[in-house]
């Protein structure tokens, strides 16, 4: 070895540097043949490993679910109150994971699955003894009430009118959520106007209701003192418009909005009505809807109230009007009175009911902010595709708009100039307050 170490180094430079090359080379070589072979012999395999907690997850797994269970409805609601029960226990230890596993809860309809998520918790806890002493003692005082099965607790809810009804403001879902977004205002304080007027012309009209509302579920259209389904009175309708372009208004919502309802026509008295009193497009209607509650609280917060938060009060001021919003330190909410089922409620009051009761909060979830402020103005586009939204007003037979031949009660069946997917309508990113 020192012979050849010697005989190296008195090679030229050249040699020198051709012979290290070429052992690089070399070394090189015999790595990536190795590295073949041991891949071949299967010696990367990882051979895996029984895992410590293999009970654990065997039990998770065997866990019984309601696939094949045939459980009635009453046993059913007793499960997912026992069930709630183990994830109040949860959180008092786990608060994350027992909301991480009442998110997924909300989305099965097997309250049993909710064992396995528990279980699989629980694979890792050391006090299981005191997460399960808990979910015992709540398990027993849920035991000693007897599973009730009632209708809504709310009264109006438990009617035929409020199936119907939310069917047929599902079918506008797509032009309630865009009519949200032009206006800056949360789509359910919009719906909620929606539902006040409609359960009042729904029980006002009980034979057109049973004949053609109730059947076809679509949502009725005023067009004699108040127009559309949301009974925006002409007056008001102009007010609205009027606030849009006057900056020095108390209720003026500022620059990017000012183009919001521009006419296409010198006749703005014709083409209002026909915005309003469309049977087969709504938007307009809700377009008004979302101007006015975002013009009200506007009026209210430059007058030191703030009353964003305040659904019932912004649901009686849209129901009596501009000339009766009057900023003050102690509101009180109400409105029209509205009989149902031979109880009287209030406009403010139905809508405060639909807003807190989780109705339809899928499709119209509780937003952090429920009024925004628009920065961007609308481009002429934008303007032109508002505007597109307009039918042949002209009004069928009495009683022939609401049946299913007559009408197109589904927008999804013609094209949308705003491009949306009114078969498969997702609201804005939200999170519930």
């Amino acid at each position: 070895m020192k012979k050849l170490w010697i005989e190296f180094k008195q090679r030229p430079w050249w040699r020198k540097t051709l012979n290290i090359v070429e052992l690089l080379f070399a070394g090189a070589g015999f790595g990536i043949i190795g590295a073949w072979a041991i891949f071949q012999l299967g010696l990367t395999n990882n051979a895996g490993a029984i895992d410590e907690n293999y009970r654990s997850l065997m039990s998770v797994s065997e866990i019984e679910d309601l696939k094949h269970a045939e459980l009635t409805q009453e046993e059913i609601d007793a499960a997912w109150a026992i069930r709630y029960g183990e994830l109040a226990a949860l959180a008092r230890y786990y608060p994350v994971n027992a909301r991480l596993i009442l998110n997924a809860a909300q989305h099965s309809n097997n309250p049993l699955a909710v064992d396995r998520m528990i279980a699989a918790a629980k694979v890792y806890m050391d006090e299981n003894q005191d997460v399960d002493k808990l979910a015992e003692s709540i398990a027993k005082l849920l035991n000693e009430v007897p599973q009730q099965q009632r209708g809504n607790v709310i009264p109006w809810m438990d009617g035929p009118e409020w199936p119907a009804l939310k069917e047929a403001i599902l079918k506008d879902s797509a032009l309630i959520i865009e009519a949200g977004r032009l206006t800056g205002v949360e789509p359910r304080l919009i719906v909620g106007c929606l539902v006040g007027e409609q359960i009042r012309l729904f029980n006002s009209k009980r034979e057109m209701f049973k004949k053609y509302l109730g059947p076809v579920k679509v949502l009725s259209v005023q067009s004699q003192f108040s127009y559309g389904v949301n009974g925006i009175k002409d007056f008001t309708a102009r007010a609205v418009e009027e606030h849009l372009k006057d900056p020095s208004s108390e209720y003026y919502m500022g620059p990017a909005y000012e183009h919001l309802l521009d006419f296409t026509t010198n006749d703005h008295v014709t083409e209002r009505y026909n915005r309003l009193v469309d049977y087969r497009n709504h938007l307009y209607s809700f377009i008004y809807t979302g101007c006015i509650l975002h013009q009200t609280m506007l009026q209210w917060r430059r007058a030191g109230y703030d009353i964003s938060d305040r659904p019932d009060l912004l649901f009686t001021l849209f129901n009596v009007g501009f000339s009766q919003s009057v900023p003050k330190a102690d509101p009180k909410a109400g409105g029209s009175h509205i009989e149902v089922g031979g109880r009287i409620y209030t406009f403010g009051g139905i809508g405060f009911d639909f807003y807190y009761s989780g109705e339809l909060a899928d499709v119209f979830p509780f937003q952090v902010e429920r009024f925004a402020s628009n920065n961007k103005a609308l481009t002429e586009d934008d303007v032109e595709r508002i505007q597109q939204n307009m039918s042949n007003c002209a009004r069928p037979e009495r009683g022939r708009e609401y049946k299913k031949d007559s009408v197109d009660s589904s927008p999804a069946e013609k094209p949308d100039p705003f491009g949306i997917d009114h078969e498969n309508t997702r609201s804005m990113e939200h999170t519930a307050q």
